[in-house]
């Protein structure tokens, strides 16, 4: 009797500002093939805490095998070299060896929006787009990550170009909106004006918003005026969770 192929599956870690969410992904959908086990990022955010909660997370799974992580940071050869929203003790820090000790598995690293946009691009709203894809995550800041024919552009943090002077993402990301209490009306307002500016110096053929507020897209994405055509993240915000697993999976961890 013929038997059904068994799913090729992974761990994906997604590391933001905010929370600490993994889970168990199926590689061949981007599907998540667990509950999304999330807890939040700790208020004293250094490398020895979050790689605590790291292995709680992981545990929470119970997976063993080689795990996917993204980071809110530049990342190059698995080392972060910013740190916009978490502790400042991580920059110079080796990420990949800090988690791999922690956990004592092997891991990959990436920036947590180019796992988002890598999660995109191979199961969501950009697979099979040709041109140049851009993709912007909004939550506690706004990550970026540039694909050209579906090969990415690692590490563009474009969520600190200036707008008005100030940042990007201090001028209109998710925690703006709550932290300034705005009216959907007047954040899409913030992020069409952030998205001209990007569009001053890109030529996007296609724009893909996501993170946390994209689940609540049909109340801000209609409202936006900028001349790129724009489309939500399918996989909402578990696309880091599937790209880290992904990166994993396929060695795309810088």
């Amino acid at each position: 009797m013929a038997t059904e192929k068994a799913a090729a599956q992974g761990f994906g870690i997604d590391i933001g500002g905010s929370g600490i969410k993994g889970a168990l992904v199926d590689l061949d959908t981007g599907e998540l093939l667990s509950d999304r086990f999330r807890i939040d990022t700790p208020k004293q955010s250094t490398p020895e805490n979050v790689a605590d909660v790291v292995a709680q997370v992981v545990e929470r799974g119970g997976y063993q095998g080689e795990v996917g992580i993204t980071f809110p940071s530049v990342v190059q050869n698995g080392i972060a070299r910013t740190a916009a929203n978490i502790d400042k003790s991580w920059i110079g820090t080796d990420i990949r060896g800090v988690m791999s000790e922690r956990l004592g598995m092997p891991v990959e690293v990436l920036n947590d929006a180019d796992a988002a946009g890598i999660a995109e691009l191979r199961y969501g709203s950009g697979k099979d787009v040709a041109g140049t894809v851009l993709m912007l995550t909004f939550g506690t800041g706004i990550g970026s990550a540039l694909f050209i024919d579906g090969i990415l552009v690692p590490n563009t943090e474009l969520g600190h170009i200036e707008v008005d002077g100030k940042d990007g993402e201090k001028r209109a990301s998710g925690a703006v909106k709550d932290d300034k209490k705005l009216s959907y009306e007047e954040w899409a307002g913030r992020v069409s004006h952030y998205l001209q500016v990007l569009e001053k110096g890109l030529w996007p053929d296609l724009i893909i918003v996501g993170g946390g507020i994209s689940k609540k897209a049909e109340k801000w994405v209609p409202l936006l005026e900028n001349r790129t055509p724009i489309k939500v993240a399918k996989l909402l915000n578990n696309a880091g969770i599937a790209g880290a697993a992904l990166a994993a999976r396929d060695g795309q961890g810088r």
